[in-house]
């Protein structure tokens, strides 16, 4: 079997606007990769797509991708949207200017010459994986809240307790 890697998304907010965390599990050849992330004042479409970008960036262009996500924006965008939004100078069809351009600026340059399979996981709803990114970006939102700083431990050793 050709080596791929499998990526788990999510992105998190309290209040949307709000605190909100990001996070992305990457699985190659049996290895993992954890990438968290916060920021203090967001929303949640922008921790949604950054767990994306962040989980692309991080991998080899040359090896194929299947990711996961609960976001109907992210998979939608990626799939769908985003050729029509470029053809169109960046609007929407009813003309307005795209939410959150430069972000899918960054992931549509990450997507260039890339085998990519985006996959939607209904959110909330069991899947050990997608709850795993869930607990991971939700902690990350706690963290921005609280202003990053207070616990040592690593989220995986907070999710677990």
């Amino acid at each position: 079997m050709t080596n791929q890697a499998i990526i788990f998304t999510d992105g998190a907010c309290l209040g949307n606007p709000g605190p909100g965390g990001y996070a992305a599990v990457i699985t190659i050849a049996g290895d993992e990769q954890i990438i968290v992330g916060r920021d203090r004042s967001t929303t949640n479409n922008k921790m949604e797509m950054t767990a994306a970008i962040k989980a692309l960036e991080a991998v080899s262009k040359d090896l194929p991708i299947v990711i996961h996500s609960d976001s109907q924006y992210v998979i939608k965008g990626a799939t769908e949207w985003l050729r029509g939004w470029k053809a169109k100078g960046w609007r929407k069809a009813d003309g307005k200017p795209v939410m959150n351009q430069d972000l899918w600026m960054q992931m549509d340059a990450l997507m260039v010459g890339r085998q990519i399979t985006w996959k939607w996981v209904k959110g909330h709803a069991g899947h050990p994986e997608n709850e795993r990114v869930d607990s991971l970006a939700n902690w990350e939102a706690v963290r921005a809240a609280a202003g990053g700083e207070a616990e040592a431990e690593s989220a995986e050793a907070a999710i677990a307790s």
